[in-house]
């Protein structure tokens, strides 16, 4: 039976990470939340309702047969070994596992810039903190993740990748970093681009995947707008 993804329809958020992974190994899968109002109604059933002996949270979570995971990176450590995206042993993968919790709290660090009060408040309403944060995260956060992954990738002796010798769900995580800091801080990323070489060779790899490039091209494919993780607000981007 084909995976069930969960997730919101109109955005990529932290359901892209997934999709990457699932669209690369060219896996069986049904976004359901994007089949319409059913496919929202049936992903909502299943966090509200009282039958669902271990509900989500919230979305992202992935269903498989009697199996319901949530949380980005605890989709990506069940599925890696399952689809061919992470390695065999136990340390590798608990790694693996260790860098996709750095990124999660790396995009929490990037949804603050534009939303550093308060979700339920509009962007309008707090542009001025907003500013301030966008300020500080590019002088200090961008830097201090992106040198973090610089330096996995310099370290790795097996190869180019974030783990062993071959792509895993780690470096299509990596690609989406890039992919979407190019879009929300286009100029502020430009400038330091430079600093992190072999991550953004990794990115030029990733996105010449054939199952990723035909993807990319794809309608399946959601673009970045102003309701995701990464939004794109020019007074934030210095």
């Amino acid at each position: 039976m084909p995976y069930e993804l969960f997730y919101h329809a109109k955005i990529q958020g932290r359901g892209e990470f997934v999709r990457l992974a699932l669209e690369d190994a060219g896996a069986d899968y049904i976004d359901v939340a994007r089949g319409g109002d059913a496919g929202t109604a049936a992903m909502f059933a299943l966090i509200n309702g009282e039958d669902v002996a271990r509900p989500p949270f919230a979305p992202p979570f992935l269903r498989d047969g009697d199996m319901l995971i949530a949380q980005t990176a605890n989709i990506l450590h069940y599925l890696g070994p399952r689809i061919g995206l992470a390695p065999d042993d136990d340390a590798s993968r608990l790694f693996l596992l260790q860098v996709q919790l750095t990124v999660t709290d790396f995009i929490k660090d990037i949804h603050d810039t534009h939303h550093p009060i308060a979700n339920s408040l509009y962007f309008e309403e707090q542009i001025e903190a907003a500013k301030l944060a966008a300020a500080k995260f590019i002088e200090l956060r961008l830097p201090k993740y992106m040198g973090y992954f610089e330096k996995i990738l310099a370290r790795n002796p097996a190869g180019r990748y974030i783990c062993g010798g071959g792509i895993t769900y780690a470096d299509l995580s990596m690609f989406q970093l890039v992919q979407g800091l190019r879009y929300a801080f286009p100029n502020a990323f430009a400038k330091v681009e430079s600093n992190y070489p072999r991550l953004i060779a990794l990115h030029d790899e990733v996105a010449q995947r054939p199952r990723l490039k035909a993807y990319l091209a794809s309608e399946r494919r959601i673009p970045f707008n102003e309701m995701g993780i990464f939004r794109k607000y020019p007074v934030l981007d210095a």
